[in-house]
């Protein structure tokens, strides 16, 4: 049995924010300091991602393990009142977060999620070098050099037009 009213739960949960929050400024702090610049909720992008790094073609998410049912973790832990509305609620939450990177992915963006329990004091650094390599390996493969073999006849090379969406 809850130890709150309704009105009480219902208080305390509209409280709980869902931008600025302290796993999304660890991040934030983490990046900049390494000469990351990024953008913030971004209002023309699927789902709103919580930094979105156009340089790198990249965007991140700062998942709650409770709110975004981090399956396996001890922090997702289903209330014991009213079980099937939280059951539906963290469902749907994981259906759209699914859709939303399917979405992003289709437009040619990196997404990168990372959970709250990713965040602990135990594990943050590890997590954050880990993000670190991760943006750096995605920006030296977008931008690696291809090698092109040309001939006598043709000493010129350029790239596919239909790569560059160029009609001839």
């Amino acid at each position: 049995m809850d130890k709150l009213t309704k009105e009480q739960r219902h208080r305390c949960m509209s409280a709980i924010k869902g931008k600025n929050t302290k796993p999304e400024l660890l991040v934030r702090k983490f990046l900049f300091s390494r000469g990351f610049r990024y953008r913030l909720n971004h209002p023309r992008l699927p789902g709103h991602p919580d930094i979105v790094l156009r340089k790198y073609r990249t965007v991140i998410f700062v998942n709650g393990c409770f709110w975004h049912g981090h399956e396996g973790c001890k922090y997702y832990v289903l209330p014991k009142t009213n079980v099937d509305f939280w059951q539906n609620k963290i469902e749907r939450n994981r259906k759209r977060d699914l859709g939303e990177r399917q979405k992003l992915a289709s437009m040619g963006w990196h997404c990168i999620t990372v959970w709250e329990c990713q965040l602990k004091p135990k594990v943050r650094q590890q997590t954050l070098r880990a993000l670190e390599y991760t943006l750096c390996n995605i920006f030296l493969e977008d931008i690696r050099i291809r090698h092109y073999e040309t001939t006598e006849e043709d000493p010129m090379v350029a790239e596919p037009d239909a790569e560059y969406g160029i009609n001839s």
